[in-house]
């Protein structure tokens, strides 16, 4: 093939190649600008809409449902703290991080038949041994049902709520170290019974930072008490 016969054949070859590259460029364009928008419309508009109408709407719920004492916060209703004192209601075992750390949020991961979970291991105190702990503690017989949440780890381990049964056999130990009628410890417990969301959604839980936070205020109306949640 001469030279000059081999031109118009190499101004065809360009001219298709760069109509294919046009229509490739005319498919690409819609498909990285969806992307652009649908990332901007549901990875930063969306969110801040829904940010706005829950900080309008819900503020102490946007913000966190942040607790306070004496203006000062102690904690969120939402994630659930330790209290080691004989003096409060303590929440049942953790297994985020050393103990419900906001950070490491988790559970065991062990399985029912997993021996681990029940005997326990070094610096995993099983269920066996936490149900002792839990009888010696309050003053219980060998005998006393446990319930199970007292001794059992969360899926989170940030669990903020104990049940009423878990509530009330700690009453004792509480009225008993704080020096307060149990009987007045007990009715603060079952006002604090929250009951199923709509009557049949859960179970009835007993939330146990406002219980502690109600116990601090029931006894600094009967006297005045410098004890801090710790």
């Amino acid at each position: 093939m001469s030279f000059a016969s081999r031109q118009p054949y190499e101004a065809r070859a360009d001219a298709t190649l760069a109509v294919a590259r046009a229509g490739l460029w005319e498919q690409l364009r819609p498909a990285i600008l969806s992307v652009l928008v649908l990332s901007l419309v549901t990875g930063v508009l969306f969110p801040l809409v829904l940010f706005a109408i829950g900080a309008l709407l819900f503020p102490y719920q946007a913000g966190g449902s942040l607790t306070k004492l004496g203006g000062t916060i102690v904690g969120s209703r939402l994630i659930g703290q330790d209290f080691t004192g004989p003096e409060w209601f303590q929440a049942r075992p953790s297994a985020a991080g050393n103990g419900y750390d906001g950070t490491a949020s988790g559970g065991t991961n062990l399985a029912p038949s997993n021996p681990k979970l029940t005997e326990g291991a070094s610096g995993f105190p099983g269920i066996r041994a936490l149900t002792e702990e839990y009888r010696r503690r309050n003053g219980l017989t060998t005998g006393t049902p446990i319930p199970i949440d007292a001794v059992t780890r969360s899926g989170s381990g940030l669990d903020p709520d104990i049940t009423p049964a878990n509530a009330f056999l700690q009453v004792a130990r509480v009225a008993a170290v704080r020096k307060l009628e149990e009987s007045a410890v007990r009715r603060l417990v079952a006002e604090h019974v929250v009951q199923p969301q709509f009557g049949f959604l859960g179970e009835p839980r007993v939330p146990v930072l406002e219980l502690n936070l109600a116990l601090v205020r029931m006894q600094q109306e009967s006297a005045p008490s410098s004890q801090q949640l710790r």
